[in-house]
């Protein structure tokens, strides 16, 4: 594990480079999950406070751009967007695939694609699985989702940590459903923060609270937590 990152790889390593966006190297493959590149600005309805710790140049070439939800600009900003749609692969939900173009490939719950190492023969399996960006009770959109679609990752492979990339999940449940239908966890990358909007779901939250990260570690049975 390191907190510093820049363009020569590590063996395994994670570092979170602000917000949501992380940076895993498994397997001899880098891979970054929901990019936001963008510098301090207003977003609307969101101020952004603070730009990148790492510049997404300084990262170097990358194998795969994880994509939790397209919708809005904390999960994936202009520059971000930019950074993943020139990725050699961009995994995200199907309907988000659906608004990012032909460069996205969709990813419905519990499908997978693999990708081959980069560190000898073999693949990396990056499982698309469930999240739930607010309340069970929440409002849910025509497709039944609650605040929009949302994907979690879960990377896995032969000599690696199984990693679990949670997106903006808030639900326990859910984190119950990967534990059973995946398995050990490893190393958990949980999107945690308590994320409120007052117009939305009465302000609570929609995103994992620290009380629930820790529920959702030892659920997981997850030996490192990186918080993201």
């Amino acid at each position: 594990m390191t907190g510093h990152v820049g363009s020569e790889r590590l063996a395994f390593g994670v570092a979170v480079l602000g917000g949501p966006t992380t940076v895993v190297d498994i397997a001899g493959l880098r891979i970054v999950a929901d990019p936001t590149f963008d510098p301090p600005d207003d977003k609307g309805y969101l101020t952004k406070l603070s730009g990148p710790a790492v510049a997404a140049a300084a990262l170097g070439p990358v194998d795969a751009v994880l994509v939790s939800h397209d919708l809005h600009p904390d999960n994936l900003d202009d520059s971000g967007r930019e950074f993943a749609l020139a990725a050699p692969l961009l995994l995200t939900g199907p309907r988000s695939a659906g608004r990012l173009g032909q460069a996205a490939t969709p990813l419905a719950a519990w499908e997978t694609v693999s990708v081959a190492r980069g560190d000898g023969p073999g693949d990396l399996t990056i499982r698309a699985v469930p999240a739930m960006h607010g309340p069970v009770d929440g409002v849910r959109d025509e497709d039944g989702h609650v605040n929009c679609e949302v994907t979690g990752f879960v990377l896995a492979g032969d000599g690696v940590p199984t990693v679990y990339v949670s997106g903006d999940n808030a639900s326990l449940g859910v984190v119950a459903e990967v534990a059973r239908r995946v398995g050990p966890i490893e190393v958990a990358v949980l999107f945690i923060g308590a994320a409120r909007v007052p117009t939305k779901e009465r302000g609570r939250p929609l995103t994992l609270t620290s009380e629930r990260a820790a529920a959702a570690a030892s659920v997981l049975g997850a030996s490192v937590v990186v918080a993201s």
